[in-house]
């Protein structure tokens, strides 16, 4: 098919190509903040303005069809080029106005940002603030987000990274958890304990085992892609889990939470903390602006 005949929505088109990268309708959805029924449609409209099916479903997951493969490669072209003359664009702007989008973790999000937001808004009035609060990593080349704070430094070329602090994460529980299970003296007594953690645990047991922490992967009985929601079950009794000592800036929030630390003696989980800009669009003074500020108040 010549596709240069065919004219169709960008949005329709981003849609797509982001299905295509994650690999199923919801795992774009989330890419794109959308809901699923509504990337659903913008795929479903795609498809029939060309009159090609774009997808086949294997199980679980979307695969390409011939036409999608072809068409995926002219998409792709077209999302960098948008992506080149966003970034472009906003690393020209000599104003301190306009939006700065922010992308960290919920739990950096509700506990650390509020504040800082509240000074960069004191300091310049006319920028608004958009906060992407998700533990996935959004693609700052793509503009998925100006700024983004990360707990590792980044790979990606053309990415300025200020590492700006290290804090680092502790075993803690409930006392009514413990008052139930009872106080380890050791990590061998914590071998029948219930665990709760991120969405894909595996990934933690190398680390854990370095620090004398050989746990299993059944031991995590509940998991979660949200930190605030994981700090509050810890919080309410349903096992033990890893949390930072002194994570809100101004509240010690072990002691809101009214949690106990178990085995202090462990050695801790170190969390490095990032600030990375496009190095384009760290040109903006708006953008640097914010950048500069996060940076200072997270040094804290």
């Amino acid at each position: 098919m010549d596709w240069t005949s065919v004219t169709f929505d960008w949005n329709q088109a981003r849609s797509f190509l982001v299905t295509a990268e994650e690999g199923s309708l919801s795992g774009a959805a989330r890419a794109l903040g959308l809901t699923q029924p509504t990337l659903g449609r913008q795929v479903a409209a795609l498809e029939a303005s060309l009159g090609v099916t774009l997808f086949e479903r294997v199980g679980k997951s979307l695969a390409l069809t011939d036409s999608g493969r072809e068409l995926l490669t002219h998409v792709r072209t077209m999302g960098e080029a948008a992506g080149r003359f966003s970034l472009s664009a906003l690393g020209q702007s000599q104003m301190l106005e306009g939006k700065v989008s922010i992308t960290a973790t919920d739990a950096m999000s509700a506990y650390h940002l509020p504040q800082i937001l509240k000074t960069i808004r004191e300091a310049a009035p006319g920028i608004e603030l958009d906060v992407v609060a998700s533990n996935s990593v959004q693609d700052l080349r793509r503009r998925e987000a100006d700024i983004a704070i990360r707990h590792a430094r980044p790979e990606e070329p053309n990415l300025i990274a200020k590492l700006v602090n290290e804090t680092s994460a502790h075993l803690f529980s409930s006392p009514k958890y413990l008052d139930s299970y009872g106080r380890p003296n050791s990590p061998a007594d914590l071998a029948d304990a219930v665990f709760i953690g991120p969405e894909d645990p595996e990934r933690m047991l190398p680390a854990l085992a370095e620090i004398g922490l050989p746990l299993k992967r059944e031991q995590f009985k509940i998991t979660t892609n949200n930190g605030v929601a994981m700090y509050e079950m810890i919080s309410q009794g349903l096992g033990i889990g890893f949390m930072p000592k002194n994570f809100m800036p101004t509240t010690n929030m072990v002691e809101l939470l009214q949690l106990e630390q178990v085995l202090p003696e462990l050695p801790p989980i170190h969390v490095p903390v990032w600030i990375i800009a496009h190095s384009e669009v760290h040109t903006s003074p708006r953008v640097r602006l914010v950048f500069d500020i996060l940076a200072e108040a997270l040094a804290r």
